[in-house]
């Protein structure tokens, strides 16, 4: 028997709404089926059970906001029979007890109940007319008789008018109400970037980061994707990126101080490379769902990957195994832009690698200088689990994979 809850999806993630059910009592599910969408700061994500068996009943309603670990669902194994649902026993009654002797009260003499003040009545202004039930409402509605038109006989103001007068102005301090809340309503993209806020505000408390930086010739690299590319339809074409998500997850598996999670537990290095892919939103915000197993994958496989995370990104359809089994981070900038950048780690993640745009640099070939395209590449690492060594050697690395592209 087990309980599906709420999982985290983040480091900086305390609660989600629930969105959708995926599932329902009496279906079969298996490790990796989608079980429900769950909205976040960061958007929807559908999140996967890790059990298999029964859906036995759901826990959770639809619009509830739960925090991590709150229960969504029971989930029965297979020889698991159900929970016993039967009714406790009634207790038993006790017995009256005996009657307790009559005490006679004595009853005091009530005080004279007090009389209540008349509603004072509103007096209508001089030129105005208005009859007495109208000034009797006024006055309780707090109507200043002054602001109602009348339309009884001669233009006398009746009750009617009174209740009128009310409910229009109550309908504009409603309104007002509303737009005073919708303005300071938060947009999701704020909610985003309250939520990244948080979470690198803890990574660089809590982390404690060093950087390595290394030039690099990406000519060869460059000249191989023409090649590779020359034959290929626009949607079929290879990207750069594609390229450095896949030398970063080789360098990762030779260097494993850069792959793994730093938890409660202290360092946990991991065997696969799950490459998180840092995805900029429209609009605003940045999420990094991880393509799993990156260092068995060719260029393009990591390829069809990233268009896949970048559309389901864009559409708020991540899963939650996306957002949270990422082992290290890829962060490029693109054909445009700094020539390097510095990230900040992904808790609980302990390596970034931060590539910069590619630039047109003097560079020495076989004595001579030749213009070259380069690209600067920074890795961010946590100084817990790895020293400048460890760092250099992962450079070192990216940059022998990278200048010989047809063996990736």
């Amino acid at each position: 028997m087990g309980i599906f809850s709420m999982p985290s999806l983040g480091a900086d993630m305390e609660d989600g709404t629930l969105v959708e059910w995926m599932i329902k009592p009496g279906d079969t599910v298996k490790r990796g089926d989608v079980a429900a969408v769950v909205e976040t700061q960061k958007g929807a994500i559908e999140i996967e059970v890790f059990e298999e068996g029964t859906v036995h009943h759901l826990e959770a309603e639809l619009g509830m906001k739960l925090p991590v670990g709150a229960p969504l669902a029971l989930i029965l194994g297979a020889e698991e029979a159900p929970p016993d649902e039967s009714p406790a026993p009634p207790e038993p009654v006790p017995a009256p007890p005996s009657p307790a002797p009559t005490i006679e009260p004595m009853v005091a003499e009530a005080p004279p109940r007090p009389v209540a003040a008349p509603t004072p009545v509103a007096q209508p202004p001089q030129g105005h007319v208005a009859s007495p039930a109208a000034r009797r409402r006024a006055a309780e509605l707090g109507v200043d008789l002054a602001t109602v038109t009348g339309t009884g006989l001669g233009g006398a103001i009746q009750m009617a008018d009174v209740e009128d007068a009310a409910g229009a102005a109550q309908a504009k301090t409603d309104a007002a109400t509303v737009s005073a809340a919708e303005a300071v309503k938060p947009s999701p993209m704020a909610e985003m970037r309250k939520a990244i806020a948080a979470a690198m505000s803890r990574s660089k408390r809590e982390i404690p980061h060093f950087y390595v930086a290394q030039t690099i010739d990406l000519t060869p690299a460059t000249q191989w994707l023409e090649s590779a590319n020359a034959d290929r339809g626009p949607s079929e074409r290879l990207l750069m990126g594609a390229v450095f998500v896949r030398t970063s997850a080789l360098a990762a598996a030779k260097v494993r101080s850069v792959n793994g999670h730093f938890t409660d537990k202290g360092y946990e290095p991991s065997e696969p490379v799950h490459a998180g892919v840092a995805v900029a939103l429209r609009g605003g915000g940045l999420v990094a769902p991880a393509i799993f197993d990156a260092q068995d994958k060719g260029v393009d496989a990591i390829m069809a990957d990233m268009r896949d995370l970048v559309t389901r990104a864009r559409a708020g359809r991540l899963r939650g195994s996306e957002m949270t089994m990422g082992t290290v981070t890829i962060s490029a900038l693109g054909d445009t832009g700094a020539e390097a950048m510095s990230g900040v780690i992904f808790p609980p993640q302990v390596a970034l690698v931060g590539i910069g745009a590619p630039q047109k640099r003097p560079w020495v070939v076989g004595g001579q200088v030749v213009p070259r395209e380069t690209v600067t590449v920074t890795l961010s690492v946590d100084h817990r689990v790895c020293d400048g060594r460890q760092a250099a050697r992962f450079l070192a690395e990216f940059e022998r994979l990278i200048s010989n592209p047809e063996a990736l």
